[in-house]
């Protein structure tokens, strides 16, 4: 096991389904073991699916079946570095067809509600630059996106 291991509270249910979409979404993932509640309690009832073990890009999670109580919000997001405008494109449009939602900057909502920041490394490398106007220049661009588009990134940052 691992010494630290996110937990994501999810309502009545919903943890595995969850789990089960990042991995089939994300490689190095995979669902793992599922734990039944010891006895009734207000999240769930003996014997019903209480949390459910799970891998994401090779980080551990374990999905709570907590109820309604607690929702995600963007102050803790997952950021998924990509390498290129096909894996941004096909993670994006994974989150956001399975019934997510579009934000700015390159942030999407998946279906529960959890903040996703698809992140092209080219996007970082433009924001970064030590070309303080060309890092302008991008972060100006991106500024104006919903999904990262590399090419419009990579133009804004020479300028054109």
């Amino acid at each position: 096991m691992n010494k630290l291991t996110t937990c994501l509270w999810f309502d009545h249910g919903k943890a595995r389904e969850a789990a089960e979409f990042y991995a089939s979404v994300f490689p190095d993932s995979h669902v793992g073991k599922s734990h039944a509640s010891a006895n009734d309690n207000p999240s769930t009832k003996e014997g019903e699916e209480l949390t459910v073990e799970f891998t994401v890009l090779g980080q551990s999670f374990v999905g709570l079946n907590g109820g309604p109580h607690f929702k995600p919000n963007m102050a803790v997001s997952f950021m998924v570095v990509t390498e290129n405008q096909e894996e941004t494109d096909r993670y994006w449009n994974a989150i956001i067809d399975n019934g997510g939602e579009e934000s700015n900057c390159g942030w999407c909502l998946d279906r529960w509600g959890f903040a996703w920041q698809i992140t092209p490394r080219a996007l970082l490398d433009a924001t970064t630059d030590p070309d303080r106007a060309a890092a302008k220049r991008a972060m100006d661009a991106m500024m104006t996106m919903r999904k990262i588009d590399i090419a419009a990134i990579e133009k804004a940052r020479r300028g054109e």
